[in-house]
C-alpha cells in the first residue's frame, strides 16, 4: 500500500506530546523526513526516537514559539536540515490563564497571543519563501473554542487566537493559492492531551460563568474524549494529496460536542 506521504518534508511544531507527537508519528509512518519543534527537549528526543523507530529521519529545535525572533531561525535551520519543505503544522499551543476580562493580566493576555496566535504567524511566514518554488501544505490546529462554542468562561484570550488562527487560515489560502500552496485547519474538541495540566483557572472565571446544563453526555458520537491519534489522521488527510482540491477550510474533530 503506498504511503500518502512518502518522500515529503515537514515541520510540527509542538512536536513534544499529544495532538503534535501524534502528528510526527503519524507523518512518519506515512513516509515522511520531519523536524520537530517544541519547548520540551526531553519530549522531543522522545518523539525523536519514536519517529525513528518507525524508519524515518527526524531533527529537533527545542524553542519556546512565543519568541518570535528564535522561532523563524529554528524553522529556516530545520528548512536547511530537510534540505525543503512541504509540509508545515503549527501546532503549538497553550491554554494559558482562564480568568475574567476585567482580572486577567495583560501579559498573560499577550503570552497567549504569542504562543498561539502569533506563532502561526511567523512558522507560515517563515516557510512561504520556500514553498513559494513548488507548493506546500500548510495545516493549523485551532480548536471549536473559539470558533464553534464560547462557553469556556474566562478563555477570552485562548478563545480568541483560536478565532484568529481560522481568520489567518483563510486570508493565507487565498493569498497563497497562485503558489499551489494550500492552507487549512483542524479545530479538535476535546482531546486526551498534557494542555490541560498547565491551565490557569482562577476563581473570578468560575464566578462569571453562565451556568450551561448539557445533556447525559457531552459528546455526541462517543461519550469520552476524542484521541490525538484521531486528529493526526485528518492533518495527514489534509497534508497528502487526497485532499489536493481542499483549501480555506477547517474541518471539526470533536464527534459533533461543539453542535450541542
Amino acid at each position: 500500500m503506498a504511503k500518502w506521504l512518502n518522500g515529503e518534508k515537514a515541520i510540527v511544531t509542538g512536536a513534544a506530546s499529544g495532538i503534535g507527537k501524534a502528528t510526527a508519528l503519524k507523518f512518519a509512518e506515512e513516509g515522511a523526513t520531519i523536524g520537530l519543534i517544541d519547548i520540551n527537549p526531553e519530549g522531543l528526543e522522545e518523539t525523536l526516537q519514536e519517529v525513528e523507530a518507525l524508519g524515518s529521519q527526524g531533527y529537533i529545535e527545542a524553542v519556546d514559539v512565543s519568541d518570535a525572533e528564535k522561532l523563524a531561525v529554528s524553522i529556516d535551520q530545520l528548512i536547511e536540515k530537510l534540505q525543503g519543505i512541504d509540509i508545515l503544522v503549527c501546532n503549538a499551543g497553550i491554554n494559558g490563564t482562564w480568568a475574567s476580562i476585567e482580572k486577567l493580566e495583560i501579559a498573560e493576555w499577550q503570552r497567549t497571543l504569542q504562543t498561539n496566535l502569533t506563532s502561526t504567524f511567523v512558522s507560515v511566514k517563515s516557510v512561504v519563501p520556500v514553498m513559494k518554488e513548488k507548493g506546500g501544505k500548510i495545516v493549523i490546529t485551532s480548536s471549536i473554542n473559539g470558533n464553534r462554542i464560547y462557553n469556556n468562561f474566562g478563555a477570552s484570550a485562548y478563545s480568541t487566537t483560536k478565532a484568529g488562527q481560522v481568520a489567518f487560515m483563510k486570508m493565507a489560502a487565498l493569498e497563497l493559492a497562485r503558489f499551489n500552496i494550500r492552507v487549512n485547519a483542524v479545530c479538535p474538541g476535546a482531546i486526551d492531551t498534557q494542555i490541560n495540566a498547565s491551565t490557569t483557572i482562577t476563581e473570578d472565571a468560575q464566578e462569571v460563568a453562565i451556568k450551561v446544563e448539557f445533556p447525559e453526555g457531552s459528546r455526541p458520537l462517543k461519550d469520552e474524549s476524542g484521541k490525538p491519534e484521531q486528529v493526526a489522521s485528518v492533518i495527514a488527510f489534509l497534508a497528502s494529496n487526497d485532499s489536493a482540491n481542499v483549501t480555506g477550510t477547517e474541518l471539526y474533530v470533536d464527534g459533533a460536542e461543539s453542535l450541542l
